[in-house]
Formats: structure tokens, C-alpha cells, sequence
């Protein structure tokens, strides 16, 4: 199954930047915690996971370890 990560804004939106990021299944606006994002909020890569400046929302990321195969080769 393809992951992504993407943005859940802060109370001013997308002007006051990225708040949290989440994993979402495939292209989905609802997170695998639940949280229901905005459609058009910026993704990254599944891999991208843990290397922002903001942080990861830790319940998608339990989720998101559950759900994806150890690849040694993405994490040097």
C-alpha cells in the first residue's frame, strides 16, 4: 500500500504554516489517525517521515510502522 505524509494547518491556516504532518493511505484527506485534513494541503514522501522540522503526528506514525515493511535501504 503507498503512503504519503501530509500537512494539517495551525488556527491561522495555511499562513501560519505546517502545525503537524500525518500519513494518509494512498491520496486520502483523512489521516490514519482519523483527522480529517484538507484535501489540497502539501504531501511529501512516505520516506520523508520524521526528517521536518515539524513534527509527525505520533498515533499515524505507530499506524504507518504497522502497515510498512523494515527497508534498510531507505534509512541510512
Amino acid at each position: 500500500m503507498m503512503h504519503q505524509m501530509r500537512a494539517e494547518f495551525g488556527a491561522d491556516g495555511e499562513a501560519g504554516g505546517v502545525r503537524l504532518w500525518h500519513m494518509v493511505r494512498g491520496a486520502q484527506s483523512v489521516a490514519m489517525c482519523g483527522r480529517e485534513l484538507d484535501p489540497g494541503a502539501p504531501v511529501r514522501d512516505a520516506v520523508d517521515w520524521g526528517r521536518t522540522p515539524e513534527l509527525c503526528c505520533h498515533t499515524c506514525g505507530a499506524y504507518f510502522l504497522r502497515e510498512t515493511p523494515y527497508l534498510s535501504a531507505e534509512h541510512q
